[in-house]
């Protein structure tokens, strides 16, 4: 810094500003954005609010068969097939033999098999080719609908939301300006210069807005 005269900024900087987002269980809820643009705080303080997170990057597992590594072998093939590793070649190997693409998917395989209330993932099909990130994205809503279990993705990749639908889409669209979207079109912006808003239907759980990001609401199932 002192070579090239930088400047460093000390103190809190906003990166999000207080913002009311409308969310309900067993919902799939997408962050997208550019890098930089604070999806991934956004997404990290949304999951410290709500009970029963899981995040795909925290799992463990032992070095056996894929298949030996989820619930049964018959759901756990369903599972494997729906995220993408439907060959029936890879359902025996091991975590460590499988390219990074792959152990995403297995990690999405497996998340959803230990059935928490909300799957958590940043980077959602960044390691994937376009196509596939496709394919995956089309079956998030079933597997979520089937388990039982809530979704929170972040991506760079806007492309995914056609086949994704998520039941929430908010949009990182940088400068402190936010930008979310109900699966059925309704949307609300805010900004750091004119506030917050809220949805006029839903009603508070009675958790509270923590550090100016989030508050997390109930949603009534019909904006479904």
């Amino acid at each position: 810094m002192d070579h090239f005269g930088i400047d460093f900024q000390q103190g809190n900087v906003e990166i999000i500003p207080e913002i009311n987002l409308p969310i309900a269980e067993q919902q799939v809820i997408c962050f997208t954005g550019p890098s930089g643009s604070g999806k991934s705080s956004l997404l990290r303080e949304v999951s410290r609010q709500l009970d029963g997170v899981l995040n795909i990057e925290q799992l463990t597992w032992e070095e056996k068969p894929l298949i030996d590594l989820l619930t049964s072998r018959q759901d756990g093939l369903a599972l494997l097939v729906a995220c993408g590793l439907g060959e029936g070649r890879l359902a025996l190997r091991s975590p460590s033999e499988l390219s990074d693409g792959q152990r995403f998917r297995f990690k999405l395989a497996l998340g959803f098999s230990k059935k928490p209330k909300w799957l958590v993932c940043d980077e959602f099909t960044a390691t994937l080719d376009r196509l596939l990130a496709e394919l995956v994205s089309l079956n998030m809503q079933r597997l979520s609908e089937r388990y039982q279990v809530g979704l929170l993705l972040a991506t760079t990749h806007e492309d995914i939301i056609s086949s994704l639908k998520p039941d929430l889409h908010v949009r990182c669209l940088g400068g402190n300006r936010v930008e979310w979207k109900l699966g059925e079109g309704k949307k609300k912006e805010t900004t750091s210069t004119s506030g917050s808003g809220s949805a006029q239907e839903p009603k508070p759980t009675g958790r509270t807005s923590l550090g100016g990001i989030i508050e997390a609401i109930t949603w009534a199932a019909a904006a479904r």
